[in-house]
This record gives C-alpha cells, structure tokens and sequence, in this order.
C-alpha cells in the first residue's frame, strides 16, 4: 500500500522543537485486521461514551499516530541522492528526523482506569463522608519568588515539558507521490547547472572531497578510548599551540637536534616561531637542545630517591649540562663530589643527556650539531651569553674555580674540546711551564727530605704521590696554617724529637692549630674519634673522598658553634681513621683511571667485634693485590684461609658489607668508575 492509497492522512509540526506529528489511517476492512481487538482498545481510551474530545469517534481503533525524534545531531555526512540519466545528484541534509509510533493512547486509557477505580471508591465511602464534621482550613499565602529560584524553575524538566506542550501545532497538508505538487519540488533535488565543467566545488581530488561528504566526527573522537597521562599521539599533538607542543617534546624527548625537531612538529611550521619557543624550555649544548631543568623538576616537587627539593636538583642538573658545554666527557664522581647529591640523583641528569662508556666516563649522547651554530650564530650568542651567567652562579654555589666558556670564533664548525694547530702548541707551552715549576718543588722537596735523614737517620718519612691539585692544597695549608719553617741544623735539633714535633713528643699544644690526633682527651678530637667510629660501624669501606662528604653532612647537621667547627684538616681526618682501629687499603687502580687522589685513598673498620672479621680481613687482602674480583675467587679464597666452607649466605653478607658488583665483577666500594 502506497500513500496515495491511504484514505485519510494528515500531519502537523512545531517549528521551535523540529518536532513532527503524522497521523495515518487505518484500513479496517482488511481482512487481516483484528476488530474485536480496536473495538477494545478504543473503549479502553475513550470509555462507554463517545464525545467530541474522544480519540476514537468512530468506536473503532481506525487510526495510528506517529511522532518524530532526531535519528542524529550532526547531518553534515548525509546527502540525499537521485540518480538520473547516467548521472549522480547529491543534496546536502540539514536534519533527519525518525517516525516512530506513538502510544499515547495507552496513557489515556490508564488515566481512565484510575478515574473509575476513584470513582468507585468514592461511592463507597459517600455514606461516611455526610456524617464527617466540619473540617477546619488552612490558608497559606505564597511568598514572594526570588530570582535564583525562579531560574531553577525555569531550567527544570518540567518547565521544559510544559513550554513544549503549549507549542501549537501547526497543520501541514499532504500531496501524494504523482501528485504535480511533489513533482515539482522533487526537480529542486537536481543540479541545475548545464556542464559540470562549471562547478568549481567539484575541482577536487577524490580523497578531498570524500573528506568533504564524511568530515571526521567529533562523537567518535570523544568515544575514543583515553590515552595514559604521559602518552601523547601526534594528532592530539599537533591540535595543541606551538609553545605546548615544543615544551611537550622536549620534556620526554630531554634532548634533540633541531632538525629532528622541526621534523616531529611538520613542514608547515615557521623554524624562526620554533626557535622563538625552544628557547623558552631548552638550553644550547653542544648544537643541541637539552630541556631546562625547571621544566623536569617544576617547584615545589621534589627528588623520589632522597627527598631533596627541586632548586637544589635544578642547580646539580645545571651544573652537568654546564660541563658537558666544556667537554664531550663528564665523571659521575666528580658530579657528585661538586653538587654533593646523591648518587641516583646524579645517574638521572647524566642518563637524560649521556651514555655511560667503560673507563671513561659519560659521554654526550649526541655529535656536535655545526650545522645549527653556523646556521644561527645569533641564536649561538644569545645561548653563549645565558651559559655565561649560569656559570657565574654555579662558581658561587659551589665554590668552583673560575673558568671561561670557550667562545666559538665564527664559521667555527668542530665541537668543543677540537683545537687548532697554534691553540695546541700554546696549550703545550703552558703546560710545559707548569710542569717545570712542579719539577722545581719536587726537586725542594726531596732536598730537605736528604737533610732531614741525614740528621735523624732512624726517622723515615713516607712519600706519597701528589696531584698537581694536592700540591697547590698543600701549598695553601702551609701558607694558611704552618709557620715558617727553619732550615738551619740547629733549628731542625731543636724542634724534632723522635720524628715528632717537640710540642707534641712533650703532650703540649697543637701542632699547626689543630691537636694531635693521639690526644683523645681535647673536645674536638672526642667528637672527630666519635663520628669516625659510628660511621665505620655502619659503612666498613670508605674512600677519603665519600668519608669527607658524610662528614660534611654530618657538620651541616650540627648547632652552630660547635667544637668540630674549629676546623679539621685532612690529615687530622685521616690519622683519627687510623686511630681507630681502621686500616688504609693500598687498591691497585689502573693506570686510566679517572679517580682522583682521595677516591684513591681507601679506607676499611679491621676489626668490628661480630663474627664476620676474619672474612672481611680476607676479603680486604684479596683487594689490596687486585683491583676488582670475580665471585667465585672470593668464596674459593675464603673457603681456603678460613678452613670451612661458607654458605652463600654468608659470603653474601661479606660481599654487601665491604663491595659492590659493576658488570659481573667485585669492587671495593668507591672505588668502581662509571
């Protein structure tokens, strides 16, 4: 059946709500439709009698109501099509709505329902109700509605409901199919256009306007499953301003070329904007970008392995970014001994920007990038000037010794630490002239040496090699701390006892302002002999270098005017080690080694009182003749001098106790090199 073959058809529309209503016939003289069935559902809706508001006059279900919803929100992908003659026309789609049946009826014949319960019930109790007395009633004004309440009501559902409901429709009439009417609007949906040449809108490739007829919706990248919080796809990358999308790669990337980034944010990009943004989050090192430390460790954070607030860690990563502009080599070590952090701290700034080489050190993770620094030598100047007064203030920080940044001359293309033929003779003269005066003193040196044993031939005096760093320390102390020195025979009688000072062979005062590291009885010596003692307790091995470090630790933890702030020299340091009970560990490091004179000097706790002496002793005699060990010599070693065999247990205890294990080896601890 047609619609031209429905005998009665009528339809209705609020404009407003885009809501439309259909109410079509229907044929109650086909035999497949059920009368006793709409005789009931219209006595059911409009009761036993018949009146002009009934929905069924004719005592007949003889008709069924329709009501539209909106099959969809966005209507920009759908098109109406018509094919005629060999040729495709589309027609853009405003909205689509869906006819659906409509049951309201069944609501009417409920409502009905409970009337006539309520009627019954009310002729039940009519009796009671005329012996009822009086009732006394309230009467109640309403008050005055304030206006936030009145916008509640006003955005309620059922507010909402109402203002539908007094919507009047609005009666439409409708033509059939053949009807000329439809035939004449049916010609709007063909393209008026002679030649297809002239449609301009179609001078497209087809993925181009099979994007334009199915643009992207929004619902389905809103149904998208959400991504974790540090993972980001490049589409939902690109939607972001310029500043976030630099700042977001940078901050997981930590370093990166230029070109790679220019790659990563497009070709359409403006490079002077990028370079604009990468200078607000990254620093220049080495032609490459690295990402400023205030942006990895923003305030108010701070470390998750020791706790220490976020300047202090922004300044020990500026500090590593800050050699890695003097030199492609950084040692972890010497990071370390300068930021005082540690060591887990010091091993995230060098893995953002380093690898790790054996024996060497870290190594900058990318080349030198001269491309860039001939490229943009005002960019260069500008980061130049920047490095210039970071440094200052890490020479301030950390008392370091001033050095320059070395300035690229432009047109400069080799990396940091390349020298020309003349900057290496230069360099080769300086050092040459250093290298005779360290002569010269040695030279004085072993000269008061030869006369000293020439008087006390019983007094031996122990030589150990010094860095040039150790000489220029010496050096100061001396002038610091020493008086001059009288060179003459009687002089030398005078003030020598048995090797010793006479002040300190009678007990008396102390010798270059501090005491004598046999004097237990002074303050400060006490308090030396009492830290010394408790951290050989907790750590059996110790470089000089690390002992230092703890105990400025320990100085920095102490009330003001304390009796160890009277100044304790490294000697006094290290005779109060010896002094109790502690035994100096003569490791063979290898000739390459990056250790400097203190990490050299290592220190073990000979005897502890527990059971695990005699391993450790073992232990510390196998590393006195090798510098590192593997496993399986250490349980076969102490297996042999300790008469028994020990279980794993306990050769792991002697192992955590004095050693750590760097690639399938044993190292004293401190004594491993990154």
């Amino acid at each position: 059946m047609t619609y031209d073959d429905i005998p009665h058809l009528s339809a209705k529309i609020k404009p407003k709500q885009q809501k439309v209503e259909l109410e079509m016939a229907i044929d109650t003289l086909n035999p497949n439709y059920c009368r006793s069935k709409g005789e009931q559902i219209a006595l059911n809706v409009d009761g036993a009698c018949a009146d002009d508001s009934s929905t069924y006059s004719s005592k007949l279900m003889d008709k069924q109501t329709f009501c539209s919803s909106q099959s969809t929100s966005n209507t920009a992908r759908y098109a109406a099509a018509l094919y005629r003659q060999g040729e495709l026309h589309l027609t853009p789609l405003h909205g689509i709505l869906q006819l659906r049946p409509s049951f309201s009826y069944l609501d009417k014949a409920d409502a009905k329902h409970r009337e006539r319960e309520a009627a019954n019930e009310a002729g039940d109790s009519s009796q009671d109700e005329a012996e009822e007395d009086v009732k006394q009633i309230t009467v109640r004004f309403s008050r005055p509605e304030s206006e936030q309440a009145r916008q509640r009501r006003v955005q309620s559902y059922e507010f909402l409901q109402k203002k539908h409901a007094e919507e009047p429709w609005v009666h439409l009439h409708y033509y059939g199919l053949r009807d000329s009417r439809s035939e004449h609007e049916r010609q709007y949906l063909l393209c008026q256009g002679s030649s297809g040449v002239e449609n301009t809108e179609l001078v497209k490739s087809p993925s181009e306007y099979l994007m334009m007829l199915m643009p992207p919706s929004p619902e389905e990248e809103k149904d998208k499953p959400v991504a974790p919080s540090n993972v980001l796809s490049m589409a939902q990358l690109r939607t972001l301003p310029l500043a976030d999308q630099i700042k977001i790669l940078m901050k997981n990337v930590k370093v990166m070329p230029f070109a790679n980034l220019m790659s990563l944010l497009g070709p359409s990009i403006d490079s002077v904007a990028v370079l604009r943004g990468i200078q607000k989050v990254a620093m220049l090192v080495q032609g490459n970008w690295v990402v400023k430390s205030d942006i990895l460790y923003p305030k108010d954070s701070s470390s998750p392995h020791s706790g220490v607030p976020a300047e202090v860690l922004c300044r020990g990563r500026d500090f590593v970014m800050w050699k890695f502009t003097q030199s492609r080599w950084v040692v972890r070590k010497e990071v370390a001994a300068v930021t005082k952090l540690c060591t887990e701290d010091v091993k995230d700034f060098l893995e953002h920007m380093a690898v790790v080489r054996i024996n060497k050190g870290w190594e900058f993770i990318l080349p030198y990038d001269g491309e860039f620094i001939k490229k943009h030598p005002d960019v260069v100047q500008r980061q130049h000037m920047l490095w210039t007064g970071i440094q200052a203030k890490l020479e301030k920080v950390y008392n370091l010794v001033k050095e320059t940044l070395p300035k690229k001359p432009d047109g400069q293309s080799g990396p940091a630490g390349l020298l020309s033929g003349d900057q290496r003779v230069q360099v080769a003269k300086s050092k040459a002239q250093q290298n005779h005066a360290l002569l010269e003193r040695e030279l004085q040196r072993r000269k008061e040496q030869m006369r000293v044993s020439e008087v006390l031939p019983g007094v031996r005096i122990k030589e150990e090699p010094m860095s040039e760093e150790g000489e220029e320390e010496e050096e100061r102390d001396a002038e610091e701390d020493e008086e001059p020195m009288d060179t003459s025979l009687g002089g030398l009688h005078s003030r020598l006892a048995n090797g010793l000072p006479s002040g300190r062979a009678a007990g008396g005062d102390s010798f270059n302002g501090h005491p004598p590291p046999g004097c237990a009885s002074t303050p400060v010596a006490r308090e030396l002999r009492a830290f010394v003692e408790a951290t050989f307790q907790r750590q059996f091995v110790l470089t000089l270098s690390e002992l230092k470090r703890l105990f400025n630790l320990h100085l920095a933890s102490l009330p003001p005017g304390h009796t160890l702030f009277s100044g304790i020299s490294d000697r006094m340091l290290q005779d109060t080690v010896l002094a109790a009970g502690c035994k100096q560990i003569l490791v063979p490091f290898p000739p390459q080694t990056a250790a400097s004179p203190d990490e050299q000097k290592v220190f073990a706790l000979w005897e502890s009182g527990d059971m695990s002496d005699q391993h450790r002793q073992v232990l510390l005699e196998i590393f006195s003749k090798n510098y590192r060990v593997r496993r399986n010599m250490i349980q076969s070693r102490l297996t042999q001098e300790c008469g028994e065999d020990l279980s794993k247990q306990e050769v792991d205890k002697v192992l955590k106790d004095c050693c750590v294990s760097y690639g399938g080896m044993w190292y004293l601890k401190g004594t491993v090199q990154s």
